[in-house]
């Protein structure tokens, strides 16, 4: 083990390394409470072994202000002290001490402490790699609980959590974001056509377009089916619905066939664009259903095109 020494008597304090050493440990020496506190500051240690009577800094106030640390590892704590009266051992427990070893040094009653100390720091050491290992299983948990298995882009939960404090953000610091509700058109034919196992790779192909085309901050959710909703921090409308342009072509120039929608057709998206802003007090489901509204002016007018609803207003952008 890793073990700090900290006693300030010259005579004591080379006694204790040179046992320490033959019992096979590593030992740092420090000549007082003070330099003690700097190494346990700036180094890991499994073992503190530290003199009760020091000057500047006792052993007791060093195991005070170790304790206080916030430490992910455990450093097990041996008092060494002339003094044996029942009231000093349990004051020495009481500042966070581990186990309590008396002078003048008895080597058979050290390496049974440190024998103790082996399992303790071992213990702890162990519910560490643990705590590390739940932890990380719990993170790629949550991270793929919010994936969407089909097309890799993130699900419907993760869109809810997101918009959620998109609204908040928006509320508290005046941001401003663009949403596009996407539909894949016609997708009902495609599958009649290709069946579903195709149009599995239809619905990869078109989200992994849509994430492609996105840029590094945007994100792309599926809503459900063949849709999927687009997020644009910062944007205006016009930017927004810019960007949906840019990304519709994307897809029609993917060139996937449809035959379903007659002889040389290729799979196209439909969108519908909105804001979100200080401007206008909408709730979040609110906004959603403006995008929604304007995907169905887009769907009315012939597919293959964005449209844009502002306040009431939906206005065809791009065909």
């Amino acid at each position: 083990m890793r073990i700090l020494v900290a006693e300030d008597d010259n005579i004591s304090r080379i006694l204790l390394t040179r046992c320490l050493e033959q019992l096979g440990h590593q030992c740092r020496v420090a000549t007082d409470g003070a330099e003690a506190w700097l190494l346990l500051q700036d180094s890991e240690f499994d073992v503190l072994v530290t003199d009760w009577m020091m000057p500047e800094l006792d052993g007791i106030e060093l195991v005070r202000r170790l304790r206080s640390l916030e430490q992910t590892h455990y450093t097990y704590v041996v008092l060494l002290t002339a003094l044996s009266k029942k009231e000093d051992y349990v004051a020495g427990m009481e500042s966070g001490a581990d186990d309590y070893l008396t002078k003048p040094l008895d080597r058979d009653a050290l390496k049974a402490k440190l024998i103790a100390a082996e399992r303790i720091v071992s213990l702890h050491r162990r519910m560490r790699e643990q705590t590390a290992e739940l932890e990380r299983l719990n993170r790629i948990l949550y991270e793929t609980g919010r994936v969407d298995r089909l097309t890799g882009v993130s699900n419907r939960l993760r869109m809810e959590e997101d918009l959620a404090s998109i609204h908040s953000r928006i509320v508290r610091y005046g941001h401003t974001y663009c949403l596009a509700l996407v539909d894949i058109d016609f997708f009902k034919k495609y599958n009649d056509t290709y069946g579903h196992g195709e149009g599995d790779n239809c619905l990869r192909a078109v989200a992994q377009c849509l994430r492609g085309q996105a840029r590094t901050g945007d994100e792309v959710y599926r809503y459900g089916g063949e849709e999927f909703l687009l997020v644009f921090p910062e944007q205006t409308a016009d930017r927004g619905a810019i960007a949906m342009e840019r990304i519709r072509a994307a897809v029609e120039a993917m060139l996937i066939p449809h035959e379903g929608r007659g002889p040389g057709e290729v799979v196209t998206i439909s969108g519908g664009v909105t804001v979100m802003s200080p401007a206008n007090d909408r709730s979040v489901q609110q906004v959603l259903d403006d995008a929604d509204k304007a995907l169905y002016q887009a769907k009315k007018q012939g597919r293959n095109r964005i449209v844009f609803y502002d306040l009431g207003t939906v206005t065809s952008e791009a065909t």
